[in-house]
């Protein structure tokens, strides 16, 4: 088994719903997010569209940690706190191992998909968002998506997928041929990100 995303960026609006129930879902601390809404062919800024109007497009690009099958964070970690599931292909992370050395950040080749705590997690609200067997933020830790560890563990699904309005996410079991996202790959133009650095993302773009 070897869980992973499609995200089909025909059917991406870029409206942040993605990001948004991530956060609320694993109770993500001010400033932190795990999923990222990037424009693709751009500026690198928000919402900017390539060329001129009225010759001008926009495409949508949701980036988040990869899950990949050669992860570089994983190689490098010191204390095994940054490491793959081996019966799921997530790549995980053990706050209570992490030193804070942030070796993993250095590492992984998609700037941004990884988050360092540098003071106590701070929160808008008083008390907790999301499901209560979300995870415990913790100080001085690197963080990023845990593909809902905890829903999938219960047989479910990554919150980001079930909240897209558009249903530009899939996800499932990437060994399965007969899997929704493995006919949608083999049928689709699809890419992925930086795949000249050799860590096998389980993230594919539909294009």
């Amino acid at each position: 088994m070897h869980y992973g995303f499609a995200i089909d960026q025909e059917r991406c609006i870029g409206c942040h719903t993605c990001a948004v129930a991530c956060k609320i879902e694993n109770n993500l601390p001010n400033e932190i997010w795990w999923n990222r809404i990037l424009t693709d062919g751009g500026s690198n800024e928000m919402d900017i569209p390539r060329g001129s109007f009225p010759d001008s497009s926009i495409d949508y690009l949701p980036v988040n940690c990869q899950h990949c099958g050669n992860p570089a964070c994983v190689r490098v970690c010191p204390v095994g706190a940054t490491y793959k599931d081996e019966a799921t292909g997530i790549v995980r992370q053990d706050y209570d191992k992490c030193i804070g050395c942030r070796m993993c950040m250095a590492a992984c080749p998609y700037t941004g998909v990884r988050s360092f705590n540098w003071q106590e997690p701070e929160y808008m609200l008083d008390y907790t968002l999301g499901a209560k067997d979300s995870p415990e933020h913790q100080r001085h830790t690197v963080e990023k998506c845990t593909m809902c560890w905890h829903r999938v563990a219960d047989g479910g699904e990554p919150e980001c997928v079930k909240a897209c309005p558009g249903r530009a996410r899939i996800w499932g079991d990437l060994d399965d041929p007969n899997s929704e996202i493995s006919k949608l790959i083999s049928s689709r133009e699809c890419k992925q990100l930086l795949p000249e650095e050799g860590t096998k993302p389980s993230v594919y773009y539909l294009v």
